[in-house]
């Protein structure tokens, strides 16, 4: 049975069907940046555009925050951690981090700090450098990783209401909005 909305609406008690019941809630819940702000009109569409987009990041990093409380770790120690996993076994310095840091106004060192004090990470001055010191994902990091990266399978289902195609979309468009 395929049901419209209106149908659906007026027979909900009686509706069995489980897709006519994704669908509906789907469209009921579609939000559009208009509704989430309560800002009914922009000064032009590029206004628009520029709010949805800090909104939506806003949005994507309170889930990812959420996520990753379970296992005790910020989005910017996870960020760092994920930088030292793709150097491993080499070490890497603070300001190799803070170049790579999604974040750039995080403060490496101090964060380094914590992953240390939770064994996530060692610290080491580098022999031909005092100044310097080389940090290493430890094994109980690489092991958290892994439990992050299953977990990512879930933090995926917020998107999938895209299609592949909108998603290369999206990145080609954001790549183009940041040249």
């Amino acid at each position: 049975m395929n049901c419209s909305a209106s149908f659906f609406m007026q027979n909900f008690k009686y509706c069995c069907n489980i897709k006519c019941i994704y669908i509906y809630w789907y469209k009921l819940i579609q939000v559009k940046i208009e509704d989430e702000i309560k800002q009914p009109k922009f000064k032009t569409d590029y206004q628009k555009m520029i709010i949805n987009i800090i909104f939506t990041a806003g949005w994507i990093s309170v889930r990812n925050s959420e996520m990753l409380k379970a296992y005790k770790v910020t989005t910017q120690q996870y960020n760092i951690l994920r930088i030292l996993k793709g150097q491993y076994p080499k070490p890497a310095t603070v300001n190799l981090l803070i170049d790579r840091m999604l974040d750039k106004m995080s403060n490496a060192s101090r964060i380094v700090d914590r992953l240390h004090a939770k064994k996530l990470v060692t610290r080491t001055a580098c022999p031909e450098d005092r100044r310097r010191v080389d940090v290493v994902i430890t094994d109980k990091g690489l092991k958290l990783l892994d439990k992050v990266d299953d977990m990512e399978v879930h933090w995926e289902k917020y998107f999938k209401n895209l299609t592949k195609k909108e998603v290369r979309q999206i990145n080609e468009l954001l790549d183009k909005f940041r040249n």
